[in-house]
This record gives structure tokens, C-alpha cells and sequence, in this order.
């Protein structure tokens, strides 16, 4: 769709939703509506947690921004009501987005095409697990590191996979990589600038993501050109092997000269001081110019 045509529809900026990270989309949703409209276009805010269909048809929306994060947002359930709709959206599609929700299933496809990822193994509840201590216990479902505990002696583990199954009825068991935290984004096809994620606690839970201070963000990364490159390549990779769209983050563990591929986020934080807005704004570009780029890249995918 091109400008011209995408300013004279009705733009339903979807946000809260249902999902453990309802707070976080607010803001990322509010963020995205009032950009769009600075930039002149026509935008409501919907809230998708109750009465989604309803909702849609009453505003008369035409195009939809995704602003929603982990279940019901994005887990291609909200993808497939809009293909069904026929309502054109910003980000990937029904597969793309479901295969990159769902950890186990991410684990498999980057082991299929070769890319670089910790060891792991996928539990449901009353599964005997057998993994080397330290690791990470993650729900294969959520984001924002809900549900996340790290391992370090072997009589943690039963609460650590018990807490995680609150969240999920499968759970990802990571080996634990002590190293740097980076992330790559890529925002249509573009690859942004590597960012160093360096919580001052040491681990980047809920707290230190989303607590002012508590993290720190480097850009550019102090990695080596060889690791900048590698992040790189494999970011983009990740990005075309999947099949996503519109813009999407790939966090990784740099392990020695190795960047090892931890999580894939199909709608990342788009509050003005979220990563993939950081990375943007490194290379003296506007808030508002990222978020008319995703919504001029709205589409049905099938």
C-alpha cells in the first residue's frame, strides 16, 4: 500500500489484549496511536481484550497495527481472525508469528536450518527432566521473561519448571550462557544496529526490563566486527527462514566469538524507548518515521 492510499483508511492501532503483557502493550500501543496520528493519519486505539470482531466493525477499521504482545497478539491468533476479516495488518503472518511464539517449536526450525542456539530440551508436567545444572526454565509461551527462573543447583529445578507451568503446559529447558545479551532488529528487510542488553543485577527478568535504570543499553554493542557480523547475518536469516514481516527483534547470548540464538519477537515494544525504537533512533531516525514505515507495509500475508 502506498501513502497516499493508507492515509484515507480507518487504522485500528490493536492493543491490551488478554496476555500476561496487557500493561506493556498499552503503552506500546498508545505510543504507536499517537504517532500515527501526528503523522496525519486516521487511527483509533481498540483495546482486543474483549469483543475484538465487534469492535473492528463498529470503528470501521480498514487496516490494522499489531501492538499486541505474547498470547492472543502474538501467537498468529489474531493474524488468523484478521486474514479471516480480510483486514490487511503490520507484521508476520499466521505461521510465521505462531512459530515464533512457541520456543519448542523455534528451537526445532533453528536446528533444521543450521543456526546457532544453547542446548535445550522441551517438558510438559510429570516429564523427568535430566539436564545439566545451570540452566534457564522458560514457558514456551510467554514473553517478557514471565515465568523465567535460572538454575543453578539441581534442587531448584522442580519449583523453577512448577512456576513455569503456571504459564504454559510446555516448558523450554536452555543451557545457561553466561555472556553478553544482544539484540538485533530489523524493521522490513532492514537490519538496525546491534544493541548490548546489560542488566545491573545481572539478569534481565521483567524487573530489569522494564524498571527505568536497572538496565543498561549499549549502541552500538562492544562486540567485535566478527560477532557484529554474525548477529547480523544470522538475525537476517532468522528473519527470511521464518517468513516474517513488518518489523521483528532476534535476541541472542554471545557465547566466545558466537552469538547463540535465545528468542524471536514478531511484535516487539514499540514505546519510544524500546529497543528496536533505539536502534532506529542510532541512526537519526524518528520515532514517528519507523512507525510509517511498519504501517505502510501492512498487509493480508495469505
Amino acid at each position: 500500500m502506498n501513502e497516499g492510499n493508507m492515509k484515507d483508511k480507518k487504522i485500528g492501532v490493536l492493543m491490551g489484549g488478554k496476555s500476561s503483557e496487557r500493561e506493556i502493550s498499552l503503552k506500546s500501543g498508545s505510543a504507536i496511536l499517537h504517532s500515527l496520528i501526528r503523522s496525519g493519519y486516521n487511527a483509533v486505539g481498540i483495546d482486543a481484550a474483549d469483543e475484538l470482531i465487534k469492535s473492528l466493525k463498529n470503528r470501521k477499521v480498514q487496516v490494522v497495527f499489531i501492538a499486541l504482545h505474547g498470547r492472543w497478539g502474538e501467537d498468529g491468533t489474531v493474524q488468523g481472525l484478521l486474514e479471516m476479516m480480510g483486514i490487511p495488518y503490520t507484521g508476520s503472518g499466521v505461521l510465521a508469528s505462531a512459530i515464533s511464539m512457541d520456543k519448542g517449536i523455534m528451537k526445532i526450525l533453528l536446528d533444521r536450518i543450521g543456526l546457532p542456539t544453547p542446548a535445550y530440551a522441551i517438558c510438559k508436567a510429570g516429564d523427568k527432566v535430566n539436564f545439566p545444572v545451570p540452566f534457564v526454565v522458560k514457558p514456551a509461551n510467554e514473553g517478557s521473561t514471565i515465568g523465567i527462573s535460572i538454575v543453578r543447583k539441581i534442587r531448584e529445578k522442580d519449583g523453577a519448571i512448577k512456576n513455569a507451568l503456571k504459564y504454559d503446559k510446555k516448558v523450554l529447558i536452555e543451557k545457561y550462557i553466561q555472556g553478553q545479551e544482544i539484540t538485533v532488529g530489523i524493521a522490513n528487510d532492514e537490519v538496525l544496529p546491534v544493541i548490548e542488553v546489560k542488566p545491573l543485577k545481572g539478569f534481565y527478568d521483567f524487573e530489569a526490563k522494564y524498571t527505568k535504570g536497572m538496565t543498561e543499553y549499549i549502541i552500538p554493542a562492544k562486540i567485535s566486527k566478527k560477532v557484529e557480523k554474525r548477529a547480523h547475518d544470522y538475525a537476517l536469516t532468522v528473519y527470511k527462514a521464518f517468513g516474517l514481516s513488518g518489523c521483528a527483534r532476534i535476541d541472542m547470548m554471545v557465547n566466545g566469538d558466537i552469538p547463540l540464538i535465545i528468542d524471536i519477537n514478531t511484535s516487539p515494544g514499540m514505546t519510544e524507548t524500546s529497543l528496536v525504537p533505539k536502534a532506529w533512533e542510532y541512526l537519526d531516525r524518528s520515532f514517528d518515521d519507523l512507525v510509517e514505515q511498519i504501517i505502510e507495509g501492512a498487509s493480508l500475508k495469505t
